[in-house]
């Protein structure tokens, strides 16, 4: 396999081609800058609410490889993270971290209105603020200070989905397993017939420039200690369905202001969770956008 290597400030672009076929591009971290957990796009000015949270060991997302992994089946061992679920920290502007109660207008402001019931407006009151913070005080949400953001809207869309799990009718009802991808949600289950096998979590999925494909996809290949020779980081428990794109866990939280590149991102404890549900031929249906995206 012959290619070309063109490099950027940032980024080594790499055309990788076999003869008379081109296959791919993939976009490589330069070699020699540090590993960065989740880096922010230009323009993204959301950051943590509590010092040092929102970070992680390794890097969150591994860009779609286009093409299958060509990673040999094996078990070489990934790191075990040491507490399977880690504490929700808000991203918010630096000026609203340490406000009591934030008169900024969240990124999710219309759907947490929404969602907590609130007047839909998209506009920050002082009573938006006192009944999202309270929310944040209940879920356990840092700092709890009133701002929509992109970790209070994903739990309190996670605790509508408990209740009434699929509004739209999207999921297929299908005698055999399908694997539910809500891209508008940022959702999935897995369902069999009427029975949910796996029941309903919250995923990160394809940010700008590099969706996740929607429509019928299939578990092709499975690797529960797969990690990614090309970017040097794990991929826990990866089942993947289309191309490069796989169900994987992450370190670190999954509400972040964007998304992955391509995958679809659960924690570890629900990637692993999921790795007993799934099998290799199991359908995968996905639909919607992420927002923003």
């Amino acid at each position: 396999m012959g290619g070309w290597v063109i490099r950027s400030r940032s980024r080594v672009v790499s055309l990788f081609v076999l003869p008379g076929v081109l296959l791919g591009v993939l976009l490589v971290p330069a070699v020699g800058g540090p590993a960065v957990a989740d880096a922010p796009e230009p323009g993204d000015v959301l950051v943590p609410g509590v010092v040092g949270g929102g970070r992680a060991e390794y890097p969150m997302d591994t860009p779609d490889q286009v093409l299958p992994p060509l990673q040999p089946e094996g078990e070489v061992p990934v790191p075990v993270p040491e507490e399977d679920v880690d504490e929700l920290v808000e991203y918010m502007p630096r000026s609203a971290v340490a406000a009591a109660c934030t008169a900024s207008t969240g990124t999710h402001q219309r759907q947490v209105e929404r969602l907590l019931k609130l007047r839909v407006d998209g506009k920050q009151s002082a009573a938006d603020c006192r009944a999202i913070r309270a929310f944040q005080v209940r879920e356990k949400i840092k700092p709890a200070n009133g701002y929509a953001g992109p970790v209070t809207w994903a739990r309190a869309e996670l605790l509508a989905a408990r209740k009434d799990l699929d509004p739209k009718r999207r999921c297929p009802v299908k005698k055999y397993a399908v694997a539910c991808v809500d891209l508008d949600r940022q959702l999935m289950w897995v369902r069999k017939g009427s029975k949910v096998t796996f029941p309903v979590v919250n995923i990160r999925s394809g940010r700008p420039g590099y969706a996740t494909r929607t429509g019928w996809h299939s578990i092709y290949w499975r690797h529960k200690d797969h990690w990614s020779s090309i970017y040097n980081t794990p991929m826990p428990y990866s089942q993947f369905f289309n191309g490069g794109q796989a169900f994987h866990a992450v370190y670190g939280q999954l509400a972040t202001p964007t998304g992955s590149r391509g995958c679809v991102n659960l924690s570890y404890a629900h990637a692993r969770k999921l790795w007993d549900v799934l099998r290799k031929g199991d359908r995968v249906y996905i639909w919607g956008k992420r927002p923003g995206s």
